[in-house]
């Protein structure tokens, strides 16, 4: 945890806004980190992808509760030379949602979510901002006996700050343990709608895990991200190596 909370401190310092406001963003972020502990994993990757060559780390929490759940994930790149940008984190990226629910036998649960950040492609340039996008919608989750099994589909009413009034995102997320648990595949899929100076305005990202357990602390995999006008024109692909720690 206090990896976690210097690694804030040094990218909130390194953010060109006030110094208020990074107190108020620090201890935003500090506060998820410290009330979902107990269910939560930090991801170290490494990206094979071309003109990539560089790492990311992640923090991620899922805590469902007998009101619904919650779900958030930072995103961090450090840089690399291929990307032309000085040592450091080069882009941070946040979501958080929520879903609800007011029985046990409920079927359908309506959820929010935010999603937002900043990035830089060089070392001089100042954080440029990421769309902030707000989601509402509802979602279903079916599950097997021993929930080893779990798919989630979600369909959700989507609006982009200064660009996308009334767009929309289709996502699935899963987990499948093999194995005995000791294999572990999960990730998610995005089809959404936004508006671009290239291509299509429909954009799909595609993000599959495998994970081998260790233990139920340890585990090394990989994630292949797929994505179709995301980033740039056409399809991509970018393979990673990767190391969890789930507390």
């Amino acid at each position: 945890m206090i990896f976690i909370i210097l690694a804030l401190y040094f990218f909130f310092e390194n953010l060109k806004i006030k110094t208020k406001m990074k107190k108020l963003l620090l201890a935003l972020f500090v506060s998820i980190l410290t009330m979902g502990a107990f269910a939560q994993n930090i991801q170290t990757h490494y990206d094979f992808g071309k003109d990539r060559k560089l790492v990311t780390t992640t923090v991620e929490m899922f805590r469902p509760d007998k009101y619904g759940s919650t779900f958030f994930f930072v995103d961090m790149d450090y840089s690399s030379d291929s990307r032309n940008v000085d040592n450091g984190i080069s882009l941070a990226y946040w979501e958080i949602a929520r879903a609800f629910k007011w029985n046990e036998t409920q079927k359908f649960m309506p959820r929010v979510e935010f999603n937002g950040g900043v990035f830089k492609l060089d070392g001089d340039a100042p954080f440029v901002p990421i769309e902030n996008c707000w989601l509402a919608g509802v979602e279903r989750t079916f599950a097997s006996a021993d929930f080893s099994k779990i798919l989630t589909l979600q369909a959700n009413y989507k609006y982009i700050k200064d660009k996308e009034d009334a767009a929309f995102q289709l996502t699935a997320v899963w987990t499948v343990q093999m194995l005995e648990n000791k294999l572990t595949f999960t990730g998610f899929a995005d089809f959404w709608k936004e508006e671009m100076f290239w291509g299509s305005d429909y954009r799909f990202l595609a993000e599959p895990q495998l994970w081998y357990n260790f233990c139920k602390n340890f585990a090394i995999g990989t994630e292949i991200e797929m994505s179709n006008n995301f980033g740039k024109d056409g399809f991509m692909v970018n393979p990673t190596v990767a190391a969890k720690w789930t507390f």
